[in-house]
């Protein structure tokens, strides 16, 4: 450890900021469903899948070997680079968690990964074969994979429990889908820790602290695991209203399916190594389980604002490492140029969302992604004849299971 210089030191502490961002950012993945079907209360939520990603962190290295081995080549890769990675990653968490998006945090990290490399070694530092076969095509697999399980998952659910008591199963399902939660924060940890643990491996083995393919020494594994458990604690709650009222309205049966399909396909993606994202995962068996209700709907416009997302993702994280790492190529004054950028950038953001505050308290509030107001509606639309308009005002909270007109039907 002679060799941990301050600029390592740096980029360790960065990574472990991208990774509590991880975690917040991504809380939505496990317990949306959870939350909004009522199985458990949000507090009580975050808190078990806290503990559950810390648990995960320590399940595998596959993932982690994937970004410090796999994605780029170590040799020439300098401390800095993976600072300007970390730093167009973290932005890029921030700003999507702002809007209530859930993107992936995965791909915010390879994007800026794959940009500073590129503006710093070139583009043949970049391995493309791993880039395609274990970041882009499960990138477009996962959530197909995870949907159509979903979907068929729901449908059979509806149909074994036609001639069951609807309330019994209901709460069979609700403590199903606690279960089912757990094993997606489980996998999460399995999956999505590891990325942090790959990125300050990496930083290590540019900075000269361990010997080129190494696997995570214990403390980075430990640190990972509780970066990501502290920021899934807190809550990402703008996501989770999102991923829980603003894609579809879920039941019971359909969280269930949706989570265990979900946390099925991301744990057989971390026992192969893909750098799979979780939340590409989650989302596509929540749309899934949406279109696998006879009656069920899918919120398309809120579904296309996040398919953007993931597209955007990769390359607005590359973009933004690529112009950090050419700053911090300008020596200690670039590097601290850039930290001062993101600090600042981090704090606005922050305020920025304190503008309209999203939490447990208010997270089941509204279907619609945060910062829409869906009762704007109701306030220009005359209430039908003979109807009370304090009766009609009533029953604007209460979420409806049938869908809205202006809603597709499947």
């Amino acid at each position: 450890m002679e060799n941990f210089s301050l600029i390592l030191a740096i980029v360790v502490v960065t990574a472990l900021a991208f990774d509590f961002t991880n975690g917040f950012h991504d809380t939505a993945n496990a317990m949306a469903t959870t939350i909004s079907t009522g199985a458990l209360k949000p507090k009580v939520a975050v808190a078990m899948s806290a503990v559950l990603n810390l648990v995960g962190a320590f399940l595998s290295v596959e993932v982690a070997n994937t970004i410090s081995k796999g994605l780029v080549d170590e040799t020439g890769i300098r401390p800095e680079v993976i600072f300007a990675a970390l730093v167009g990653a973290i932005l890029w968490n921030l700003l999507t968690w702002l809007v209530g998006l859930p993107s992936s945090s995965s791909h915010a990290l390879m994007g800026g990964l794959i940009g500073a490399t590129i503006a710093s070694a070139g583009v043949g530092a970049v391995h493309g074969d791993a880039l395609v076969t274990k970041v882009l095509i499960p990138a477009i697999a996962a959530p197909l994979v995870a949907g159509i399980a979903a979907l068929l998952a729901t449908r059979l659910s509806y149909s074994l429990g036609k001639k069951a008591d609807g309330k019994a199963a209901a709460k069979g399902y609700r403590t199903g889908q606690i279960a089912s939660a757990g094993l997606v924060s489980l996998a999460h940890g399995t999956n999505d820790a590891q990325k942090t643990m790959g990125i300050i491996t990496l930083a290590l083995v540019a900075g000269g602290a361990v010997a080129p393919d190494s696997d995570p020494p214990l403390w980075v594994i430990l640190a990972a695991g509780l970066a990501i458990a502290l920021g899934t604690y807190l809550g990402g709650w703008r996501i989770i209203r999102t991923m829980g009222k603003g894609l579809t309205d879920l039941q019971p049966q359909q969280g269930f399916a949706a989570q265990t399909s979900a946390a099925t396909v991301i744990l057989a993606s971390s026992h192969l190594g893909f750098s799979l994202s979780t939340t590409h995962s989650v989302s596509g068996s929540v749309m899934g389980a949406g279109l696998g209700r006879k009656g069920g709907v899918v919120r398309w416009s809120t579904a296309t604002r996040m398919f953007v997302a993931w597209g955007l993702t990769l390359p607005a994280a590359a973009l933004v490492g690529a112009l950090a790492e050419y700053v911090t190529g300008f020596g200690a004054w670039g590097t601290a140029a850039v930290a001062v950028f993101l600090i600042a950038s981090s704090a606005a953001i922050w305020k920025i969302s304190r503008r309209e505050v999203v939490d447990h308290t208010n997270v089941n509030e509204s279907d619609e992604p945060a910062g829409v107001v869906t009762t704007a509606i109701a306030a220009v639309t005359p209430p039908p004849a003979g109807t009370a308009t304090e009766d009609l005002t009533a029953t604007i909270p209460a979420p409806s299971s049938e869908p809205a007109p202006s809603q597709a039907t499947v």
